[in-house]
């Protein structure tokens, strides 16, 4: 999707409430906007239509992200992978299908951050409590449900 050196990005180093500004400063895209970047991106691949898809989510992003600050890990990092989700989500969204990117992202920024989450506990902590039971769980789930929205 292109290298942007303008992408703001979370810094370990108390740089979290700068970030979360920086992103509020992208606009949010109205359904054609958007409709029509998604379509410019499945059909030339272009990275500009792309990057405007990114950072119009972002804030969605960081919102699921802030939904797993409860298990240990460090905000910034779970954002980061939050992020990756996104990226995933407009590499791969359809807009012929008929529902807006926000919805189909979700999905693929969860499985992301499930993901990272797996990897970075260690043994010992897994699933020691019930909100960690719950996670991996739901993890098996929402794969599942990835599947069938890509299959549609």
């Amino acid at each position: 999707m292109g290298n942007y050196k303008n992408l703001p990005a979370p810094t370990p180093e108390g740089g979290l409430n700068r970030y979360l500004q920086e992103i509020r400063k992208f606009p949010m895209l109205e359904p054609e906007e958007e409709y029509m970047l998604a379509k410019r991106w499945a059909e030339t691949e272009d990275s500009e239509a792309a990057h405007k898809l990114v950072t119009s989510h972002l804030r969605l992003a960081a919102k699921i992200a802030m939904g797993y600050r409860g298990y240990g890990l460090p905000t910034a990092e779970v954002i980061s992978e939050a992020n990756v989700g996104l990226m995933q989500a407009v590499k791969r969204f359809d807009p012929e299908k008929g529902f807006r990117l926000a919805t189909y992202a979700m999905w693929w920024i969860r499985a992301s951050i499930q993901e990272y989450v797996l990897r970075s506990w260690s043994l010992v902590k897994l699933g020691t409590t019930s909100a960690q039971k719950k996670l991996f769980f739901n993890l098996r789930k929402a794969k599942s449900r990835i599947g069938a929205l890509e299959e549609g």
